[in-house]
């Protein structure tokens, strides 16, 4: 303990007075170090559904006992896992997500868009704060950091969230403060398909302009080339695991959810993290420009799209249609920004009445391309 804290660089102070005076300038896990005030529980999910996993730790974050601390480490399949403020549409490759069924989830906490598969591994630490606790990247990590590098993984802290090998991205962080609770997680690429990564966050920015915040582009890396040991990534958590709790001086504990719990994180999954509307519609309003070269002519189409609905549509072009375009722009106020709605919204119509020899197929890839 006293080596750690000598590590750490923080005092010991000899009483407690002393310690309460000055522990307004420390984070909850500052104080942790010094009076080793509550010991860390650790809660098994198995699960690799992304609904439920978001659903599991917005549930552990806010709803479990505040005397509680909490560490979770666990993996979701394919999926994109957007911040909080973020426009979704903005953040993916809608076609390559949709041609390989990767999953789309908004999460609680800021920052850009990340990609999870069954080769990454997530790790939160939910713990109590103080009263006037900010979002401290640095202290919180610490853990982590630490017991990487037991195992051979020199890594650290680089710009505002992102941990970092040899200057590549293998995690990013994000943070929430809820009613004197920290939630500190991030993600750590172990094993994934860097390739998928980047085909699904890829996306052309000049077509949408919005509000929301964007994700920074990043060079990349997996965790497991620089491990000492040839180990896959359930037994890197386990190794995490034991190395975290190490650090905290304390063996694993497991805290188990109850069968009300689970109950009401399927509610919670379907009341919000299953739903477009969450993961979709709360995007910041934006605009999208889609433009198109076929052999029928060319088309442009112009978009205001607000909580997930088209607001407002302009179509221009050199094509050759009998009826008023304005008709067809009419009938996509109101429609769902989504292939699949606005296909929907299509199928009593004949898009070549208004676009010539454009097709439906061609006009959808303008829309959604």
């Amino acid at each position: 303990m006293i080596q750690l804290l000598r590590q750490l660089k923080y005092h010991v102070f000899a009483d407690l007075k002393t310690y309460e005076r000055k522990s307004k300038h420390y984070s909850a896990f500052d104080r942790k170090y010094i009076l080793k005030e509550q010991k860390m529980k650790f809660i098994e999910n198995t699960s690799i559904d992304p609904h439920y996993n978001l659903a599991f730790e917005e549930y552990v974050f806010k709803k479990l006992d505040y005397d509680e601390e909490f560490v979770l480490l666990w993996r979701n399949g394919p999926s994109i896992i957007v911040g909080k403020n973020q426009n979704t549409v903005e953040e993916i490759n809608m076609e390559y997500v949709k041609s390989n069924n990767i999953n789309v989830v908004r999460r609680v906490t800021g920052g850009g868009a990340v990609y999870h598969d069954l080769g990454n591994l997530n790790f939160s630490f939910i713990v109590k704060s103080g009263s006037n606790e900010k979002i401290d990247f640095k202290t919180y990590n610490i853990p982590i950091i630490n017991a990487l590098g037991k195992i051979g993984v020199n890594c650290e802290l680089s710009g505002r969230n992102d941990l970092v090998i040899d200057g590549k991205k293998f995690s990013g962080i994000a943070q929430s403060i809820n009613k004197q609770r920290v939630l500190n997680h991030g993600t750590l690429l172990f094993d994934s398909k860097l390739d998928t990564l980047s085909k699904a966050l890829n996306v052309k920015r000049d077509k949408i302009e919005s509000k929301g915040v964007k994700s920074v582009s990043s060079r990349v890396t997996n965790i497991k080339p620089y491990v000492n040991d040839d180990i896959d990534v359930l037994e890197f958590k386990q190794v995490l695991l034991r190395n975290i709790f190490e650090y905290f001086n304390q063996p694993i504990e497991v805290f188990e959810l109850s069968d009300n719990d689970k109950n009401n994180i399927q509610k919670m999954v379907d009341e919000r993290y299953g739903t477009w509307e969450w993961n979709y519609g709360r995007s910041p309003k934006f605009n999208y420009k889609g433009y198109g070269r076929f052999a029928g002519g060319c088309v442009e189409a112009k978009l205001q799209v607000e909580n997930g609905f088209i607001e407002s549509c302009k179509i221009y072009g050199d094509f050759f249609g009998k009826g008023d375009v304005k008709e067809l722009e009419h009938k996509l106020q109101g429609v769902r920004y989504d292939e699949d709605e606005v296909k929907n919204a299509f199928k009593d119509i004949s898009v070549e009445e208004y676009l010539g020899r454009i097709s439906k197929e061609e006009f959808l890839q303008c829309l959604f391309n």
